[in-house]
């Protein structure tokens, strides 16, 4: 997949300020159909890093920049995260 970073502004986007986990980069990533790589092309984050974050569990690590990379690129293409709000963390397309 291609995509083309330099037209996103990424400051100019709403990033979910909601605690997201690996596993639901991982599960956004299956939605999108986008391997590990079209993350990090789309987010601007390195794929090593992007393999490194996801050998872990929990929160994302690592910088606050970095996760907020990730989750914006997730988001502007169509992802939604979802918070814990006692039916579990998760994500789905937007409307």
């Amino acid at each position: 997949m291609n995509y083309d970073t330099k037209s996103i502004n990424m400051e100019s986007m709403q990033v979910s300020i909601l605690k997201v986990s690996i596993r639901q980069v991982k599960a956004a990533r299956a939605l999108l159909d986008w391997s590990q790589s079209d993350l990090a092309e789309s987010s601007g984050v390195s794929l090593p890093t992007i393999k490194r974050l996801e050998t872990t569990d929990g929160p994302i690590g690592g910088r606050e920049e970095t996760a907020s990379a990730i989750c914006t690129a997730l988001e502007f293409a169509g992802v939604e995260f979802i918070a814990e709000n006692g039916g579990g963390a998760g994500v789905r397309m937007k409307k």
